[in-house]
């Protein structure tokens, strides 16, 4: 990459305001055909300190519309950026369908800072080169132009714009002792930036290499990569991504119609689990706070199975300061216009805190597959799209449970009476419940095979049999106090 590089012939000064003013009312108007044509166009500016990234966003933009882009200088992760996943702050940063997002920095700085500081080991540095390669690929499935840019100047050059900017007090701010550090060491980081730019190289998501010498040049080269890029994403829309195999062991889980439903607890045996369980949880959460281990609860089922209720005897347990519900419904707009795993991302944990979902993103893989809010190629790519979102967080470090709600066909039927009889409870019945209800037999098989294609050991299914609702909740009570108990001990051994 960087190391055998050959740059670009520079063509003469007048040749460059030429094509220069060509290559911009190109991407003016390519701009209008991003918007009409919804894609979503993510630029990653990357390169040398004082190679000029900042400057170049800067004239790059004067040719487009200011409301259909936003621009951000993304710096080394903060302490708040540190207790999420490594990749929360690029993946929460992804622009809209018809929009661009422009990143001065990204996972490249982050990574490759992170070896050189040794703040990284070599094998969180290779998990993270996987977890970006993993990242590109599942933006560019999803119908995203990710285009990432290296602005290349050599040691003489960077060492002259270090000494320019320090001289005059009104830029030396920009110069940071990491800029002065990459100089310094400038060999061994053009070792770590090549072979970074190697394993990331993608034929969807390629780098592309910056003469950064000259301004102008610079903007050329630049402008008519996006715009080449453009053209062909709008040439290949509409086709069908390729179907990846899954590459994570799958443990064998029963499917629904398999399941016995006759399980019961007395009120009296109820209540004395109910109140031993909620205060050994209560002790564990304080014991995930100070350790930061992070918790992501999940919960899927049949319309009336209890979720609700479920949810509510793990919430009472934990310190209210330190647990959010997420009751997911149907994507807004600004959601529903970005990857469908966004909207989750964005409601993450902070380490020590536990999350819970009343609904997931597996309604990529039921509601939006049945009702056709997508297509048959992204909810058949999805399970391994799940797989490796839930990947990244145990990677994290995070505890990850899902729950199955599971009745029968007769006892939904007796609930949806109960509720639609009683006044205080309609507001939890909708004509959809009942329209869902006509297609039990299509959601069962969309569910099965959505547990046998997602049922990973870091992230497995549990099923919950809920004809008795107070068994579901003892037995989802005990789920996640083992899962924090196995996970507090293996830490305490590492």
């Amino acid at each position: 990459m960087l190391k055998d590089w050959n740059k670009p012939e520079r063509p003469s000064d007048e040749e460059i305001d030429t094509r220069l003013k060509i290559a911009r009312e190109n991407l003016t108007r390519n701009q209008i055909k991003v918007k009409e044509g919804k894609i979503p166009v993510f630029v990653i500016f990357e390169g040398w300190g004082a190679a000029g990234k900042g400057s170049l966003v800067g004239r790059i933009i004067k040719n487009m519309d200011p409301r259909f882009f936003n621009v951000e200088s993304v710096k080394y992760s903060t302490d708040e950026e540190k207790r999420r996943p490594f990749l929360y702050k690029y993946f929460t940063r992804i622009p809209e369908q018809g929009e661009f997002a422009f990143l001065d920095g990204g996972w490249m700085r982050d990574i490759v800072g992170g070896k050189m500081s040794g703040e990284l080991s070599d094998k969180e540095y290779r998990k993270r080169v996987d977890s970006t390669k993993r990242f590109e690929r599942t933006l560019a499935d999803n119908g995203y132009l990710v285009m990432k840019f290296f602005f290349q100047i050599d040691k003489h050059e960077q060492k002259k714009r270090l000494e320019t900017l320090l001289a005059d007090d009104t830029t030396n701010w920009r110069v940071s002792k990491h800029d002065l550090k990459q100089n310094k060491k400038y060999d061994e980081y053009l070792e770590a930036f090549d072979s970074f730019m190697y394993d990331t190289n993608l034929s969807n998501a390629p780098w592309y290499m910056i003469d950064a010498k000259e301004r102008k040049w610079a903007e050329l080269q630049i402008l008519d990569i996006i715009n080449q890029g453009i053209e062909t994403a709008l040439l290949n829309q509409g086709h069908a991504v390729p179907i990846l195999q899954n590459t994570f062991a799958l443990k064998k889980i029963p499917k629904l119609s398999e399941v016995s439903l006759d399980k019961k607890l007395t009120d009296e045996e109820y209540k004395e689990e109910l109140d031993k369980l909620q205060k050994k949880l209560g002790r564990l959460h304080n014991e995930l706070y100070q350790k930061r281990i992070p918790v992501i609860i999940g919960y899927e089922g049949w319309d009336a199975a209890g979720k609700g209720g479920n949810i509510k005897r793990i919430a009472e347990a934990l310190d209210a300061r330190g647990y959010v519900v997420n009751p997911i419904a149907s994507p807004e707009p600004h959601e529903k216009a970005r990857h469908f795993l966004w909207r989750f991302w964005t409601r993450l944990p902070k380490s020590g805190h536990v999350a819970i979902f009343d609904r997931t993103w597996y309604g990529r893989v039921m509601v939006e597959r049945l009702e056709g809010f997508c297509s048959e190629n992204d909810w058949q790519r999805a399970y391994n799209e799940i797989n490796e979102f839930e990947k990244e967080l145990h990677d994290w470090g995070a505890i990850v449970i899902k729950f199955w709600v599971q009745i029968d066909k007769d006892t939904q039927l007796e609930r949806f009476t109960l509720r639609q009889n009683t006044p205080e409870k309609r507001w939890k019945i909708t004509d959809e419940d009942w329209r869902n209800r006509d297609k039990w037999d299509d959601y069962e098989t969309a569910v099965d095979e959505m547990l046998e294609k997602t049922n990973t050991s870091f992230a497995p299914w549990h099923i919950l049999e809920s004809n008795d609702k107070k068994y579901a909740r003892i037995k989802a009570l005990k789920i996640v106090i083992k899962a924090i108990e196995d996970k507090l001990e293996q830490v305490e051994k590492n």
